[in-house]
């Protein structure tokens, strides 16, 4: 086991044993120091890898968010399609043990104050998103910059949601799809290049944004 793994999977155990907690006795009802026993930690452990009971069922969101910032300070030809594959990245991560996740789901079904931080930490995703495609398409309308983020995101959690509350695996190809149709509808789909170096011509949809029209032109003549 990599020394990066190691950590990673003790806070795995940590996560699964609360759950099993929450799901038998109630989150109001556990304390830390039963989730620190259940996992075979101590509590100053504990509270070096989550700040209280709350952050261990947001702990994988935490990790997630920093994942997918570095993944987008990487260089990206397509920032549309950058946003939706970090989309994908974090499907990835809740479909690849949908029993934890669907866990996890329940226990935040039942607390009001989890489902308010559900409610903000989407918000954060949508934020990521948004603040990423102002900047990496520099003139881009805010307009356009937060419906894209917004729209990515809400599909992604429709999609999330049928994995969750169903019993069945839900494959990324179906949020794949579903990120596709959103590039379709926004007027971001791709597009084969010009075939010709001295002259271009194009034709962009009415709705595309004016900073995807010069990113598109800009890229042609470049190439």
């Amino acid at each position: 086991m990599t020394d990066t793994a190691a950590p990673a999977a003790a806070r795995t155990a940590v996560v699964a044993a609360a759950l099993d907690l929450f799901a038998a006795q109630g989150f109001e009802a556990t304390s830390v120091e039963q989730i620190a026993q259940a996992a075979g930690v101590s509590r100053s452990t504990f509270f070096r890898q989550f700040g209280g009971k709350d952050d261990v069922v947001f702990a994988d969101h935490e990790l997630l968010l920093e994942r997918l910032r570095e993944f987008l300070a990487r260089e990206h030809a397509d920032p549309w399609q950058a946003v939706c594959d970090a989309s994908i990245l974090a499907y990835r991560h809740f479909s690849a043990d949908p029993d934890l996740a669907r866990r996890r789901y329940a226990v935040v079904r039942e607390v009001p104050a989890l489902r308010d931080r559900e409610i903000v930490t989407g918000f954060r995703y949508e934020r990521l998103f948004d603040d990423y495609l102002r900047g990496a398409l520099p003139g881009l309308d805010p307009i356009d910059a937060v419906g894209f983020a917004a729209l990515a995101t809400a599909v992604h959690n429709h999609v999330l949601r049928q994995l969750l509350r169903g019993t069945k695996r839900v494959p990324v190809s179906v949020l794949r799809a579903a990120l596709d149709d959103v590039r379709e509808r926004f007027g971001v789909a791709e597009s084969s290049p010009p075939a010709q170096d001295d002259v271009v011509v194009a034709v962009f949809p009415k709705r595309m944004p004016a900073a995807e029209v010069a990113r598109r032109v800009h890229a042609a003549l470049d190439s």
